[in-house]
């Protein structure tokens, strides 16, 4: 739990400096690089969805942080396996990224029950 926690702190330094901005609530925890390219709302949460050059990646965040739930967050890119990250969280799931150089990808986002997804997009 707490090597979890350091490395959530490390990925938000990183991408602090990397970016130059700092940013207030659970934006700052994303640590995906890129722009945001989409952002999905739904009941419990929302997905964002970031795209730099060669990469995609996607993080679900949850819309009122608290007790552990369950919350999953899914990338895939066309012609290829998704990308899943799963678990017991408190505000977050992902980021998970996958390589979309000249890809399409799509998304999904479970955050307590409640869902979003993109279809095909970044095409």
């Amino acid at each position: 739990m707490l090597v979890r926690l350091l490395v959530l702190s490390l990925a938000t330094a990183v991408a602090l400096v990397l970016t130059g901005t700092v940013t207030g609530g659970a934006e700052a925890a994303t640590a995906c690089s890129g722009r945001l390219a989409k952002t999905v709302p739904f009941k419990t949460g929302e997905l964002r969805v970031y795209k730099s050059r060669a990469y995609a990646c996607a993080v679900a965040v949850a819309k009122k942080p608290g007790a552990r739930r369950a919350m999953s967050v899914t990338i895939q890119p066309r012609g290829g396996r998704p990308v899943v990250d799963s678990g017991q969280y408190t505000q977050q799931a992902g980021p998970v990224t996958v390589h979309a150089l000249n890809r399409c990808v799509r998304a999904s986002a479970v955050i307590a029950g409640k869902s979003g997804s993109t279809g095909w997009i970044l095409c």
